[in-house]
């Protein structure tokens, strides 16, 4: 929100996200820096055009009345945290705007988009807000806010007004040891937190789900997302000679997934006797269908 005392009027103009109406065209043989050069400079001719154009009104009518602008874009060194949602716009980093395309004509940005409250290019008077809730479990530790804006004349003086929380949310990351203390630690602390459980642990937990749903069994834990990080920490690259898969056998594609995520060992041994039992009972059942 916006205070003007004694006078209780700004001149607003609001900039939804830049669409491609008023982006150029890719041409044949542009690099990717020509492209994000051609994508920076029509956002500042838009947002330069509408604000100047509302700025020469605000001259001529009341010239001590300030200019707020709102919009909605990524600008370069944002601030984001993992898991909380935050979607480019545009391809690639094209949406990455820099500072300098907002004109000096501007008393107050009010920037929407990134969750995480912040200046934009340092300065006090430009602002990313900030999502007044958590959108995702990356933001579970991040104090919210809202800016409440003041001004003299022209001049903005920000105030920060924490949002209370209503609910706890938490992300629960680690061995399964790890997982299952803290779990009895907020279940002693009759928590009602929200959680989300990402198991990073070396070992195989076949039974992660059936031991997080029983420590947290009749307690006002809800757990929301389980992650197993040691499956989807990385994909298989089946082969480096350039074989597709039709070429490779049963075993030779899952000892490539084995290798893929870095199970070695014992448990690697004891994962290719039991598949291989799987595709023995598989094949007989197909002779016997025959």
């Amino acid at each position: 929100p916006a205070r003007c005392p004694g006078q209780g009027r700004a001149h607003r103009r609001a900039f939804p996200f830049v669409r491609d109406a008023v982006m150029p065209l890719v041409e044949e043989g542009e690099s990717c820096g020509d492209k994000e050069n051609k994508m920076q400079e029509a956002i500042r001719r838009h947002y330069e055009q509408v604000l100047e154009e509302a700025a020469a009104l605000r001259d001529r009518l009341a010239p001590d009345v300030p200019l707020l602008c709102m919009g909605h874009l990524f600008t370069a060194g944002g601030q984001t945290v993992d898991g909380d949602g935050v979607r480019d716009l545009y391809v690639g980093s094209l949406a990455h705007v820099p500072a300098s395309i907002f004109p000096p004509c501007i008393d107050y940005l009010a920037l929407g988009h990134l969750h995480v409250p912040q200046r934009v290019g340092g300065m006090e008077h430009m602002r990313y807000s900030g999502s007044p809730l958590p959108m995702g479990f990356g933001e579970a530790s991040q104090p919210k806010s809202v800016c409440l804006v003041d001004f003299t004349g022209r001049s903005a003086r920000v105030e920060l007004l924490p949002v209370p929380e209503f609910q706890k949310l938490e992300r629960v990351s680690g061995s399964m040891c790890e997982i299952l203390g803290r779990l009895a630690t907020l279940r002693d602390s009759d928590s009602s937190a929200w959680l989300e459980v990402v198991y990073t642990g070396d070992d195989l937990e076949g039974s992660l789900r059936q031991q997080v749903e029983t420590a947290v069994a009749g307690s006002g834990l809800r757990v929301l997302k389980i992650r197993n990080a040691r499956l989807l920490d990385s994909q298989p690259s089946l082969d480096d000679t350039g074989r597709n898969l039709e070429e490779l056998s049963e075993t030779e594609v899952f000892s490539r997934c084995l290798a893929a995520r870095k199970i070695e060992g014992a448990q690697a041994d004891l994962l290719m006797r039991l598949y291989g039992e799987i595709l023995t009972a598989m094949h007989e059942t197909d002779s016997n269908a025959e």
